[in-house]
């Protein structure tokens, strides 16, 4: 990272960014160029082990992408404010954001069960929310095991 003034290396401090983010960005290989999606996601710490949780369809790019290397890039961000400064002649942004590295491995039965129910408290704020059964049937669930995770803000 250039710029180590910016660079947060404390794991409750990057836990902490990735609770307050709404989206999480996938990378994935294709081909010659990247392929990137926003997607919704749940998150769970295990000691300092992270894992992150995403679904989508059972088709698609991102299911067929995800399938045949099983690893992918992410990133997340909180942009803040931008601030110009006439008096310099220059803009910056206030932001706090997270990337990393994982290997994806999709889930069944009831690991699956358990992380979208995960991704749905988290959404709709609601414990007891139930997701139909019928569009769980046709959902992939992927779970995001976390290599590698660096984070950076630039505070206020």
């Amino acid at each position: 990272m250039r710029r180590k003034d910016r660079e947060v290396t404390d794991f409750l401090k990057i836990t902490d960014i990735i609770g307050r983010c709404d989206v999480l960005r996938l990378g994935l290989a294709d081909g010659d160029f990247p392929y990137i999606v926003p997607v919704n996601f749940a998150y769970e710490i295990y000691g300092e082990q992270l894992v992150f949780y995403i679904h989508g369809a059972k088709a698609g790019r991102k299911y067929e992408l995800l399938s045949a290397l099983k690893l992918c890039s992410f990133e997340m961000d909180i942009p803040e404010q931008t601030v110009i400064s006439d008096s310099k002649n220059s803009v910056t942004m206030y932001y706090e954001s997270v990337m990393g590295t994982a290997s994806a491995t999709f889930l069944e039965d009831e690991e699956k069960h358990r992380a979208l129910s995960l991704i749905a408290k988290r959404y709709t704020k609601d414990p007891n929310f139930k997701y139909s059964a019928e569009a769980a049937e046709r959902t992939a669930v992927i779970k995001l095991t976390v290599k590698s995770v660096s984070a950076k803000v630039n505070p206020a």
